[in-house]
């Protein structure tokens, strides 16, 4: 047993029977310190780990495993003896173990695999409260004109069928927990048991019959929100056993996700599940006798409470930046700000976005990337760098992402434009790296307007950008400082040849 389950056992325990921290100790065969501890948080106090060596036959257990999978496809009479086995190891692996060590792990290994051989099915009751089901299921989506696969996440109750759907691109462990995360505040509470089968983010390893050694991450988010799970045997022969959101998946999407959902956004197709979510409360199930809602009216005063505490879903990681200001998390790159390249920075990885953060501070935040190699490059992260190299902004990837997202707008190009025609490039770009740094102490739709306003002033001067800006915004000014501009005035220039006569006249009498 780990720790982690250790604690959770302890929490559940002083919830479930109010046993007091001496009652836990002696119950739990721990010191008082550590049920203290459990109490406090369901994350148990680092500790330090004493590294151990493999049992011998550790590097080859999957290696038999393989093997006697790969059996069940092959004559009886030509399968693996455990001395056959054994040979082979010994030939093909270089393994130096004894006969009656490999026996063992065969005879433990084929106990693991085996699969019973027909059985017959007994209709199940299920009581309010308590469990609910989970799994994905696939499907397709146009999301800004571009066709994508995403998966469903679902959690149903299973005595009510009040089902909580919500779209994902990954089926990652982050999404796993937004999931439920997401469906318990959507229900209002949490059921006591939750039926799976043998996810990846909730599974480590699968054992004998139904017992697992399950993801510490997923034993924190079943420890915080205070439910059982229950799994379900792998494989097809286990599909039945949580038939009900199996089918639920099924139904949803032949009844709302056939067309092919539209959508801008993942968040905008998350909002129309939600809201065909609801409009199947009014959906009577084959079987039952009143309508989703009416029996989830019943079952909801029967789950148990939701936690004060907000679970923080994200998985965190340390990623270093690269010489373009980039860290790669799941091979795709977000930039940061071009002053911390070189660091260690601490990276939050969550199902729809990415958050970057140094000494505690929040640096840059993305949507999240779901194809390999793709960069989330923010303008606003190189300006600093842009400033010293303007020749670099006109070809970058950042002011492209920034066209295309609607970031850098037509006022930006034509502010540009006009710099660059009174003061050169060079100069011109650097003018235009001063309006976008005005953006990081003032609104963005401001700095657009303090643009348009200097533009219609025929002046590209920063200064007039950031006073028309701080009106935009409402600031109350000093005194208003006046700035020399370029006025739009085709006089031609005055011609001072008389005087420059007069000057040489003086110096002559001199």
């Amino acid at each position: 047993m780990t720790r982690v389950e250790q604690f959770e056992r302890i929490r559940r325990d002083r919830r479930l029977e109010g046993l007091s921290i001496r009652g836990l100790a002696k119950k739990h065969k721990v010191h008082r310190r550590v049920v203290r501890q459990a109490l406090a948080s369901a994350i148990p106090p680092p500790r330090k780990e004493v590294p151990r060596t493999a049992p011998v036959m550790g590097p080859y257990e999957e290696t038999i495993r393989a093997w006697l999978i790969a059996d069940k496809d092959v004559p009886k009479k030509q399968r693996h003896t455990a001395r056959r086995i054994w040979a082979r190891l010994v030939a093909e692996e270089g393994a130096s173990v004894a006969e009656s060590t490999v026996r063992q792990a065969v005879r433990r290994i084929r106990a693991e695999i085996a699969q019973p051989e027909g059985e017959v099915m007994v209709p199940q009751v299920h009581q309010p409260g308590h469990e609910a089901e989970v799994d994905f299921g696939e499907f397709w989506a146009l999301i800004a004109g571009v066709m994508v696969k995403l998966w469903i996440f679902s959690l149903r109750l299973s005595a009510s069928g009040r089902a909580c759907h919500r779209a994902f691109a990954t089926q990652a462990q982050e999404a796993f927990f937004e999931g439920h995360i997401d469906a318990f505040d959507r229900i209002g509470g949490v059921p006591a048991r939750v039926r799976y089968d043998n996810l990846k983010p909730a599974v480590a390893r699968v054992l004998l019959g139904r017992d697992r050694i399950e993801s510490d991450r997923f034993v924190l988010l079943r420890s915080h929100y205070g439910f059982d799970s229950f799994y379900c045997r792998p494989g097809v022969d286990g599909a039945h056993e949580k038939g009900g959101v199996e089918g639920d998946i099924g139904w949803f999407r032949r009844n709302h996700l056939v067309p092919v959902p539209k959508a801008a956004s993942l968040a905008e197709l998350n909002e129309m599940l939600a809201t065909w979510d609801h409009d199947d409360l009014a959906r009577v199930i084959e079987g039952k006798r009143a309508t989703i809602g009416v029996e989830f009216a019943a079952e909801a005063p029967l789950l148990g409470a939701l936690p004060t505490e907000h679970f923080d879903a994200a998985r965190h990681v340390v990623a270093r930046v690269d010489t373009k200001s980039r860290v790669c998390v799941r091979q795709c790159r977000y930039s940061v700000p071009a002053s911390l390249i070189g660091r260690r920075l601490q990276v939050a990885i969550g199902a729809t976005e990415i958050t970057v953060t140094a000494n505690g501070l929040v640096v840059a935040s993305h949507e999240r990337l779901v194809e390999r190699g793709d960069e989330s490059l923010q303008l606003d992260h190189y300006l600093e760098v842009l400033a010293k190299k303007p020749g670099a902004l006109s070809s970058s990837v950042p002011l492209a992402q920034a066209r295309a997202s609607g970031v850098f707008t037509p006022v930006h190009d034509a502010y540009w434009d006009e710099a660059r025609r009174q003061l050169g490039d060079r100069k011109g770009t650097g003018a235009l790296v001063e309006a976008l740094l005005l953006a990081r102490s003032l609104p963005a739709d401001a700095v657009i307007t303090g643009m348009s306003a200097a533009l219609a002033l025929c002046s590209v001067a920063p200064e007039v950008v950031a006073i028309e800006a701080r009106r935009a915004a409402g600031d109350q000014l000093a005194p208003v400082i006046h700035i020399g501009t370029q006025h739009c005035d085709e006089r031609p220039p005055p011609d001072l040849a008389a005087y420059d006569g007069l000057l040489g006249h003086s110096e002559v009498s001199r």
